[in-house]
């Protein structure tokens, strides 16, 4: 079976429903803190080009991570990955995750790029593309953003913590951190 990978548009918005019932159980079955979002939402992202999506030669729905900017497009969220059950432990995950950063970095090539999470793959994957773990403090001040954690069960946590900590891991791309290293005698 092949896995296409590919930027979203408005002809995967048919793709909503599915995408926002299969982050809705699996923040259920591992009672881990994925905020649900609306089909609305969703496809505001496809049309917007700021989603990435699975899908099999034949058209079924493999998985989705969408993006968004903060903080006067300075910060750039990296969120909502998800691979639907069928297709889990393929390596569609990795996949997706790297369309995704690769969409972040196209689009906003100057911004920080940020992921909060509880999964310890989808950690993984962000310290292989350099990311590393910063407090909340170090991500975006947006109140927005923190408008996003408003359907995570957990939402009372990161409140009771002044919006400074929860039970996610905080993890930072600053492309400013990764410098390109010249050695000598190369021009």
């Amino acid at each position: 079976m092949h896995i296409n990978v590919m930027v979203a548009d408005a002809s995967h918005s048919k793709y909503a429903q599915e995408i926002c019932d299969e982050i809705y159980t699996s923040s259920l079955e591992r009672k881990t803190g994925i905020a649900n979002r609306t089909p609305e939402y969703i496809i505001q992202k496809m049309v917007a080009g700021k989603a990435v999506i699975a899908l099999t030669d034949e058209g079924e729905f493999a998985g989705f991570s969408y993006i968004e900017s903060w903080g006067g497009k300075k910060f750039v969220a990296n969120s909502g990955l998800i691979v639907a059950h069928k297709f889990r432990g393929m390596g569609i995950a990795k996949l997706i995750k790297e369309q995704t950063f690769m969409l972040s970095r196209k689009l906003f090539p100057d911004a920080k790029i940020f992921s909060i999470t509880t999964g310890a793959a989808v950690m993984k994957m962000n310290y292989e593309f350099g990311f590393r773990p910063v407090p909340f403090t170090e991500l975006t001040d947006d109140p927005e953003f923190w408008k996003g954690c408003v359907g995570c069960r957990h939402f009372d946590i990161l409140v009771s913590h002044d919006y400074k900590m929860c039970i996610c891991t905080g993890l930072l791309f600053d492309p400013a951190e990764h410098l390109e290293i010249h050695h000598p005698g190369e021009k």
